[in-house]
């Protein structure tokens, strides 16, 4: 059977390429995707998540405000026009503090198309309200316990009168042979353990992977992270709690990583191990990058 594809791909690899920027005055593309992943915590084990690994550490901790302005005061110096997404491997509304996180970024990044991802468990409709109210742009609600949850969201919706461009109702209910309606991988190697069991790979795949290209990945405590597929932290570009963006953006680990993803050599941890498909987004990215290493080459 067919892999689940999420019909929200496309969209994504639209606005991707859409928003397509280079750093000013340099041939060195800014990610089209900043995303947070402002806690160390989630309220949900789901299955088919790492989280479901009894072993998998849940850390009650959330991104400083020093941190997140940080981020947002770079990402504005560089004119940033991406997309900022509160997602990750957590739950962001467990974080008391992200109505003023997105508040901050909307007004530091005015441009910018905000998003968050949340299982909606603790949504209602004043927080739903007050999200839009402080900035956020689009709404993406991971329901997982049916489909009576898509009525009971929808109804939500309706009744607050939020466009339908701004809010999308993921079903991730779905049975096992269909992937639980996630597009679904291995998370570079960390489901083995988990409660759906899926094994690293024992024969490293010769596929082009364009996360790196185009994705920056802020964990809560700073470190910035090879893409939103690494559960297991193995790969770690920098901390922005010590260094800046640009820097660790364009450091000699982040330019060998997209250089040999890129052209499909995936020979390095936990991209050895991992078999997400990664192409689907960032392919403009990624074409910009590989003139980059090719004139360093020529």
């Amino acid at each position: 059977m067919a892999k689940f594809f999420d019909p929200n791909i496309p969209n994504k690899s639209k606005k991707s390429d859409e928003v397509f920027q280079l750093i000013d005055s340099t041939d060195f593309p800014l990610p089209s995707e900043v995303e947070i992943s402002e806690s160390g915590t989630c309220n949900r084990a789901c299955s088919f998540c790492p989280r479901s690994d009894p072993d998998f550490p849940d850390v009650k901790q959330f991104i400083s405000n020093y941190l997140h302005t940080k981020l947002i005061t770079e990402l504005s110096d560089l004119n940033f026009i991406g997309t900022l997404r509160y997602s990750g491997f957590v739950e962001p509304l467990l974080d008391k503090n992200i109505f003023n996180l997105v508040k901050s970024a909307r007004e530091k990044l005015p441009k910018s198309n905000i998003e968050m991802v949340t299982n909606g468990d603790v949504l209602s409709d004043k927080r739903l309200n007050k999200l839009y109210e402080s900035g956020l742009t689009k709404l993406l609600i991971s329901i997982y316990d049916g489909p009576e949850d898509v009525e009971k969201f929808q109804l939500m919706m309706d009744r607050n009168k939020i466009p339908k461009e701004k809010y999308f109702l993921r079903h991730r209910y779905l049975p096992p042979e269909e992937d639980y309606g996630i597009t679904m991988s291995n998370r570079a190697g960390l489901m083995k353990n988990a409660e759906h069991s899926i094994a690293p790979l024992e024969k490293t795949l010769k596929k082009p992977c364009y996360y790196p290209a185009y994705t920056f990945f802020l964990d809560y405590n700073g470190d910035v992270l090879m893409c939103p597929h690494d559960w297991g932290k193995k790969n770690i570009l920098g901390n922005l709690e010590k260094q800046n963006f640009k820097d660790i953006w364009l450091s000699s680990i982040a330019l060998f990583t997209r250089k040999g993803l890129i052209k499909a050599d995936r020979n390095f941890s936990p991209c050895d191990v991992c078999d997400v498909s990664g192409d689907l987004i960032g392919k403009k990215h990624a074409n910009k990058w590989q003139e980059y290493f090719n004139n360093e080459n020529e």
